[in-house]
């Protein structure tokens, strides 16, 4: 939300900056603060330059005549703030970042102008508290400020070293100073803009300048940056690191100049001051550093630096050297624990190797028996497919054969005797797969029921063991009683018989009361005696059945049945045989029935077959022993 009382002079300039063309923008924005010393310097070249110091005059004057908006508050006061919001809030900063990318060269007061915006911008966003989306004011404006204002130091620089005169060397040194210094001043006050900095690739442009006053600006630049922030370096790629310490390294072993040697130094000394990583880091990454430091930039005025950053250097090899020593001596024993290990393994060679060519061949042995078993399997399909093949062939020929010797008033009857042929032998086939699916249900269902009586009979024997020491457990003997209670009782019983008297009954009755218990008593023993042998004879039976069930869900298959097998099943008793070559010969009447009476007995279920069948089907079957 924008502040209620705003300044004339900024609604005046926004006004004027909106409605101005776009080469006119920067001087309009340089009313923002007016610039003194380039007053002082214009008005001094004017006096030694005569003509040439008129139109300098004229761009001073015209600067000088502008308010100073942003200085007439002090700095770090309320009202300082409220016009760097105001002038935010107005787009005036924005005006500031976004014009930095333009061509002075047709602009009043030429890159003179460029420096004082760039000033402008730093001072206004220093101390800049934004309320309203402070994210895309830290996030996006503070970085891309930096990337023009880096921008606009490579072009001023570049301009700098094609200068020709020495009054435009000297312009252009300024612009490029002040520039420099906005962009320190803006790290200051946003310290998150120093890692942007250095990433920036005009900053590494500028670092590695040929020109001393360049190279010497740009050092001190960034040794501003790390006093600000001595982390910053650890916080940049390695690429980037590794870019900077090298420029380092090289203007130290490439130039005699004193100047460059000084900062060098110094911007060496301050990183290595920064964190004891980066110590590490120029001690492994230089090796002759320390070497290169001390024959060629010793007695040259820095001294006192320069022992610092030996006494750094040395104590940092120092420690480099114990770890290269515990280095060698943890490989020493890593080569001792390695050379133990191969010289055991060796040893146990010759058994690995019997080992892996046994385990080879065995799976060799198994994949040569899995080809020839897919191979036999292959002319396996391959003899059925040629003997089905032969099958159809011969049965077609029959047919031909037949329709060419029977007589045409015959084919009608001929046809009718193969179709039932063919329902029969449908039919055998249907019936055997029933059979065998009911069959397989029952052995099934038989194993689960068996299993069923197994549970149970653990389960009862369980809770009757539990149900007798419960009951043992519980159980207590009875006390005595004591010689009161016994003549109490006695008295109860002398009592009870006293009012109870028994009845008086003759010898005659006593005698036949005695015959009919004996008589009954015979009765029962007769009838438990044969109770016993119907109770034996059924558990006979059982376990007959039993038997004859076991016997045959054990029996084999058809397919490998054998002789002594058949003989099991087959009956030794006469009568039992009889009945089931009776049996067998009514099934052979009933199979030779027309095909239409039995078109759909196979579709009805068992109850509906006939209770003779079923008797025939039974009585045929027979296992080995007596049928009682």
């Amino acid at each position: 939300m924008k502040p209620v009382q705003v300044d004339a002079r900024i609604l005046s300039l926004a006004a004027q900056v909106t409605e101005s063309p776009d080469l006119d923008v920067p001087v309009l924005l340089l009313k923002i603060k007016v610039a003194s010393d380039w007053q002082g310097e214009e008005e001094d070249e004017k006096e030694e330059e005569g003509g040439g110091g008129k139109a300098v005059m004229g761009r001073g004057g015209r600067r000088g005549c502008c308010g100073d908006i942003l200085t007439s508050a002090s700095p770090g006061s309320k009202e300082s703030q409220k016009i760097k919001q105001d002038l935010y809030y107005y787009d005036l900063v924005q005006y500031c970042h976004l014009v930095l990318k333009q061509d002075y060269t047709r602009v009043l007061g030429g890159w003179v102008t460029a420096a004082q915006v760039a000033e402008i911008l730093s001072l206004s966003c220093v101390g800049l508290e934004v309320k309203e989306e402070p994210e895309e004011f830290c996030n996006k404006l503070l970085p891309s400020a930096i990337d023009n204002l880096l921008f606009l130091d490579r072009r001023l620089q570049v301009r700098c070293s094609r200068a020709i005169k020495d009054e435009d060397r000297r312009e252009f040194l300024q612009c490029f100073r002040t520039v420099t210094d906005a962009i320190c001043r803006l790290c200051g006050g946003h310290v998150q803009l120093t890692s942007n900095v250095l990433q920036n690739g005009h900053f590494l442009q500028l670092l590695m300048a040929d020109d001393v006053e360049t190279s010497t600006r740009m050092m001190a630049v960034l040794q501003d940056i790390l006093r600000i922030d001595r982390g910053v370096l650890l916080q940049v790629a390695e690429k980037t690191l590794n870019c900077i310490l090298d420029e380092l390294v090289y203007k130290l072993s490439s130039t005699i100049n004193p100047v460059i040697g000084s900062a060098a130094i110094k911007l060496l000394l301050s990183v290595a001051e920064s964190d004891p990583r980066l110590v590490t880091t120029l001690t492994t990454r230089y090796k002759g550093l320390e070497t290169l430091l001390s024959k060629q930039w010793t007695g040259k005025g820095f001294d006192r630096n320069l022992d610092q950053l030996l006494d750094l250097l040395g104590s940092e090899n120092c420690r480099a050297d114990e770890t290269q020593r515990l280095h060698r001596a943890v490989c020493i024993i890593q080569a001792a624990w390695r050379g133990f290990q191969t010289r055991k393994r060796l040893k146990q060679l010759p058994k690995a190797v019997t080992t892996l060519q046994k385990n080879f061949r065995a799976k060799r042995e198994q994949e040569l028996q899995q080809l020839r078993k897919q191979k036999e399997e292959e002319s396996l399909r391959q003899q059925l497919r040629l003997q089905r093949q032969r099958a159809m062939r011969l049965f077609h020929e029959r047919q031909l054969t037949l329709l060419e010797i029977v007589h045409a008033g015959q084919v009608d009857k001929h046809m009718h005797e193969m179709e039932e042929k063919s329902a029969l032998t449908i039919q055998r086939h249907w019936r055997a797969f029933k059979a065998r699916r009911n069959f397989l249900q029952q052995k099934q269902y038989l194993k689960q029921y068996k299993m069923a009586v197994v549970i149970q009979k653990a389960v009862l024997k369980f809770l009757e063991k539990q149900r007798k020491r419960k009951a043992s457990s519980l159980w207590k003997p009875p006390k005595a009683p004591s010689d009161e209670q016994r003549l109490s009782l006695q008295e109860k019983v002398k009592d009870y018989i006293r009012l109870h008297p028994a009845s008086e009954m003759s010898e005659e009755m006593s005698k036949e009361l005695h015959q009919q218990a004996q008589a009954k008593l015979a009765q029962y023993l007769v009838k438990r005696s044969l109770d016993r042998k119907a109770q034996q004879h059924r558990e006979a039976l059982l376990a007959q059945v039993h038997t004859c069930v076991d016997q045959l869900m054990s029996a084999p298959s058809l397919a490998e049945a054998t002789m002594e097998d058949l003989n099991v099943y087959m009956s030794r008793s006469v009568p039992v045989a009889a009945r089931a070559k009776q049996s067998h010969y009514t099934m052979l009447k009933y199979t030779q029935w027309p095909w239409w009476k039995k078109l759909g007995e196979e579709f009805l279920d068992d109850e509906g077959v006939s209770e003779d069948l079923l008797c025939a089907e039974v009585g045929t079957l027979f296992i080995g022993g007596t049928k009682s």
